[in-house]
């Protein structure tokens, strides 16, 4: 099955012209676009990247560049509820990977992928300091701790009602 392309409106476009334009003679106008973008379209597609290297006048490489270094940047697009797994030491020494495999078999996902319906993405993090809870998750924030892999699907099922 292939992936969908990117398919952004043209009242998200009149916005990201807007803030180019707003930056375009500014000195170091990259990052503020960049982060506007996201704010925008919800991440970095390769589309807008391209629109804005092209309407700045930099090589897309720098584009990219900035938005693979700066960790608030996302390539992909991130659902409506944002789970996080640590896999942080204590967390991992205690199955943290277990909860992970558990929500991609469950949303039928990767790390690092939205579902279809752009209801969840997963990423996994390195230690949230919740360390006396191991293994840990966060759904939209929300702390989940001393999980088990057979905890996940009940967990889950708060958030597919919504």
């Amino acid at each position: 099955m292939a992936k969908k392309l990117f398919e952004g409106t043209a009242e998200q476009m009149s916005r990201l012209m807007d803030c180019i334009n707003a930056n375009r003679n500014e000195q170091g106008a990259l990052m503020p676009v960049l982060h506007e973008a996201q704010n925008i379209y919800g991440y970095l597609p390769a589309e807008v990247q391209t629109v804005i290297a092209e309407e700045l006048d930099v090589p897309l490489s720098d584009v990219y560049g900035v938005a693979t270094f700066y960790s608030q940047f996302s390539l992909m697009p991130k659902g409506k509820h944002r789970i996080s797994v640590c896999l942080g030491t204590a967390c991992y020494v205690k199955g943290s990977d277990k909860i992970l495999e558990a929500i991609e078999k469950e949303l039928r996902i990767s790390c690092g992928e939205c579902t279809p319906d752009k209801k969840f993405s997963i990423e996994s993090c390195r230690c949230v300091g919740a360390c006396g809870l191991a293994p840990v998750m966060i759904v939209d924030g929300e702390v989940y701790g001393k999980l088990k892999a057979e905890d996940v699907a009940g967990i889950l099922d708060r958030y597919i009602k919504d």
